[in-house]
C-alpha cells in the first residue's frame, strides 16, 4: 500500500513529502523499483538517521520496518539471518535469552539490520570489533535491475558489498541479511567510571588504556571553558560473566525485557529552551554527580548501551525547529584540531546537550564508512542563530586534518567538502553506477551532495 507522508530525519529538519510503500515483500518491493518514476526510490527503517539520508521528496520511500522476520539463528556458531526490517532490539529480545549478542550497537536500539548495514553503524567497542558492516557475513541486495544478488565481503561481488556497507542505501535495497553474533553469558556489563578533568586528561587516558577495554565512550562537557574545557565522565566496561554477577541476578542472568521511563513525551518544548544557561547547569550537575573513580560497577544494557531509548521521542526537546547532529573523526596526531574545534564549539553561543566522544580502531574496506583511526566527538546542537557558519568552520578544521563527518548524521554538508572529506568517493560512485546505471536510488541526500 502506498500513501503520501510527510518525513523528516530524527533531527526533524528540512521536511519533504514523498509516496511511502508500507508493509512490503520482496516482490512488491522489486516491483516498485521496476517502475519507480524520475525521483526514484530509497528504503527506509525507523527514521534514527538524522538528516535527510531515508527522505525521498517527490519519490518514492519503502518503509521496511514491515519486513521482519528472524528466518534462521545458529546459536553454535553465532550465525542469524533476518530480513532487513528487523530491529536490533527485536533482535536482543529474541536472542539475548539464547546468550546471543548483537555485534555493533549504536546509542540506540530503534535501528534495523538493514539502516545499520546502510550507515555501517558504529558503537562503544569500534577500537575493538570494528563497525556492524564487518559482522556481516552475506546480504542480499535488490539492485536496480530488480535483480537480487547475493553479496559477501570476499566473494566475487565484494566491491558491491563494501559500496552497500556504508553506502547510504544508494547501491540498493539490502532485503535479507546473515551477521555474525556474539556469544554472551549476561545481559549485564562490569563498568569502571571515572573523571577526567579537561581535554588532555581524557584524550591522554584513552590513549594510554583504552585498549584495556572493549567498550568505552565519554560524555564531554562542551559548555565549560578556561581550565575546564573538554572536562568529561568516561565510561569503559566488558561484557559481564555468570560469576561476576551478584546472586540476586544470577536467577536471570540473559533478562532483557526494557521499558520506557517516560513513555509519550509531547511535542510542546519552546524553541531556546537548551540555551547556554539550562545546559550549563545540566553539565555542572551531570559532571559532579559523576564518580571520581569507580571500579567494577554491574550495570544492564539499557543504561550502559541506550539511556536515551528510556525516553520516548527524545527529539521533540529541542523545539519546533529541530536540531543538528555534527559527528565528525580527525586521525591520531591531530589532537590539536580537537581541542581548536572544543574552544570554537565552547566559544560559541551555540551549545551542544548531548556530547560524545570516542576513539576509533581501523577503518575497514567500505569507501563511505565512517570511522577511521582517531578521535570521534558526536554533537547534539539547536537550530538557530549563525549555526551553519559555525558547522562551516568546523568543516574546514576537519578536513585540514584529513578527517570527516558522518553522512547519516549529516544534514547540512556540501558536496565540494564531501568530495576533499572521503577521498574514495569517486571509487564508490563507478561501483554505484555499475549496480545502478540508471540511478535508480535517490534521496535527499544523494540529490544534495550529487551522489
Amino acid at each position: 500500500m502506498q500513501s503520501s507522508r510527510t518525513l523528516t530525519g530524527w533531527g526533524r529538519t528540512a521536511p519533504t513529502t514523498a509516496s511511502v510503500l508500507t508493509d512490503p515483500t520482496p516482490e512488491s518491493i522489486a516491483e516498485a523499483v521496476r517502475t519507480a518514476g524520475p525521483r526514484g526510490v530509497i528504503a527506509r527503517g525507523l527514521g534514527r538517521a538524522y538528516g535527510d539520508a531515508a527522505q525521498n521528496a517527490g519519490g518514492l520511500v519503502v518503509d521496511m520496518t514491515g519486513l521482519d522476520r528472524i528466518h534462521r539463528v545458529d546459536v553454535d556458531d553465532a550465525l542469524v539471518t533476518v530480513d532487513a526490517g528487523v530491529s536490533l532490539e527485536t533482535l536482543m529480545r529474541r536472542l539475548l535469552p539464547l546468550g546471543l549478542w548483537v555485534p555493533v550497537s549504536p546509542g540506540t536500539r530503534l535501528v534495523t539490520v538493514g539502516g545499520a548495514i546502510a550507515s555501517d553503524i558504529h558503537g562503544k567497542n569500534h577500537h575493538a570489533d570494528g563497525t556492524f558492516g564487518q559482522h556481516v557475513v552475506s546480504m542480499d541486495l535488490l539492485t536496480g535491475s530488480s535483480e537480487v544478488r547475493t553479496l559477501t565481503p570476499d566473494g566475487q561481488d565484494a566491491e558491491l558489498f563494501w559500496a552497500t556497507v556504508g553506502g547510504m542505501g544508494l547501491t540498493g535495497i539490502v532485503l535479507r541479511a546473515t551477521v555474525r553474533f556474539k556469544h554472551a553469558e549476561t545481559a549485564y556489563f562490569v563498568v569502571d567510571t571515572e573523571r577526567t578533568t579537561d581535554l588532555d586528561d581524557l584524550l591522554d587516558r584513552l590513549a594510554r588504556t583504552d585498549h584495556r577495554y572493549p567498550y568505552s565512550v565519554a560524555w564531554i562537557d562542551t559548555v565549560s571553558t578556561g581550565a575546564t574545557m573538554g572536562r568529561s565522565v568516561l565510561t569503559r566496561g566488558w561484557p559481564a560473566r555468570l560469576a561476576d554477577l551478584p546472586r540476586k541476578l544470577r536467577r536471570d542472568p540473559l533478562r532483557f525485557s526494557p521499558r520506557k521511563v517516560v513513555p509519550y513525551t509531547p511535542a510542546v518544548f519552546p524553541g531556546g529552551l537548551l540555551n547556554r544557561a539550562t545546559v550549563g547547569a545540566f553539565n555542572e550537575v551531570w559532571y559532579r554527580k559523576a564518580p571520581r573513580d569507580r571500579r567494577a560497577e554491574i550495570q544492564h544494557i539499557t543504561p550502559f548501551f541506550h539511556p536515551l531509548d528510556m525516553v520516548a521521542d527524545w527529539n521533540v526537546i529541542y523545539g519546533p525547529r529541530g536540531f543538528l547532529q555534527y559527528q565528525f573523526v580527525v586521525p591520531h596526531g591531530a589532537e590539536d584540531t580537537m581541542r581548536r574545534a572544543l574552544e570554537r564549539i565552547s566559544s560559541s553561543g551555540h551549545v551542544s546537550f548531548l556530547s560524545v566522544l570516542k576513539r576509533f580502531g581501523e577503518a575497514n574496506a567500505a569507501p563511505l564508512s565512517f570511522p577511521a583511526p582517531g578521535w570521534t566527538l558526536a554533537l547534539d546542537i539547536p537550530v538557530g542563530g549563525d549555526l551553519g557558519a559555525m558547522l562551516d568552520e568546523l568543516d574546514e578544521l576537519v578536513v585540514e586534518a584529513g578527517g570527516r563527518v558522518y553522512l547519516t548524521k549529516d544534514s547540512r554538508v556540501t558536496a565540494d567538502t564531501l568530495q576533499r572529506m572521503y577521498p574514495r568517493l569517486d571509487e564508490w560512485r563507478k561501483t554505484r553506477a555499475a549496480a545502478d546505471p540508471h540511478g535508480v536510488f535517490s534521496s535527499d541526500l544523494s540529490r544534495r551532495l550529487a551522489l
